[in-house]
């Protein structure tokens, strides 16, 4: 494992863009797992700079979001179709048939998890998955106690989720209560993963995820476990780390 502790939440962005870039300039046709929420939002804004000045190519990738609220249309401003295409996908030349989110409007959920699990595994599985966190420690919507079993499926949202998400819609009450989520076997399976936290509110989950047990009462405390991870963070969501961790690699930039 390796962290990477930044000066800023923008410094977060093009540490992890450089991840993603090095990813699809060394495999052009390389499967990238993406995440919603203002988090990756530096990322996206750095991915798509890289794009329009020397020419990014994501004309082979295929992508796949982690979650989608469940009995939201696709084309409600509220929906992460809606998000990740007014973020990202309108501004790179990536193939429209490429792109897959699972369903919110699925009349059964269960039968809709087992189809974005064979689509995931019919592209050869995720190469890079991008990852943002709760402040429950929360990957994906893999809420705590959720089983590291589970691959995609229903979930219910914890209050604290609904608050956090809260700023996204007019009314507390309007956040959907259920969402579709990869598991956390699905993220765990992904070759590479990058986990991205900025600011306080971040920091007591990023220091249960690195320096406490493997439990599912901290879902992202699993990727102890990834053959291959790195966690991008700004000095805030840092702030509760000890100076050295075993068997992490940390360093400071900026």
């Amino acid at each position: 494992m390796r962290v990477i502790i930044t000066d800023s939440y923008e410094r977060m962005g093009l540490e992890a863009a450089n991840i993603v870039a090095g990813q699809i300039y060394l495999k052009p046709d390389s499967v990238l797992g993406l995440a919603t929420g203002s988090t990756p939002l530096s990322l996206y804004r750095r991915l798509i700079a890289v794009h329009e000045t020397v020419g990014l190519d994501f004309s082979s990738v295929t992508t796949f979001n982690l979650d989608e609220y469940i009995g939201m249309e696709p084309d409600s401003p509220h929906s992460y179709h809606y998000f990740m295409h007014e973020h990202f996908f309108d501004h790179i030349n990536i193939a429209p048939e490429n792109i897959h989110l699972p369903s919110g409007t699925a009349e059964d959920m269960a039968a809709e998890g087992r189809r974005y699990e064979d689509m995931i595994a019919k592209a050869g599985g995720i190469d890079l998955q991008v990852l943002g966190i709760g402040r429950n420690a929360h990957i994906g919507f893999n809420e705590p106690d959720v089983k590291f079993e589970a691959t995609t499926h229903k979930v219910a949202l914890d209050e604290e989720t609904i608050k956090a998400n809260a700023r996204f819609f007019d009314r507390e009450e309007d956040v959907p209560r259920y969402a579709i989520s990869m598991g956390i076997k699905t993220i765990m399976l992904a070759r590479r993963v990058i986990l991205l936290a900025s600011g306080a509110a971040k920091a007591e989950a990023v220091s249960k995820t690195l320096c406490g047990s493997v439990t599912p009462k901290a879902p992202a405390s699993i990727l102890q476990l990834h053959q291959d991870v790195t966690i991008i963070l700004d000095k805030e969501a840092a702030a509760l780390l000890p100076k050295e961790i075993y068997g992490v690699r940390i360093d400071n930039y900026g």
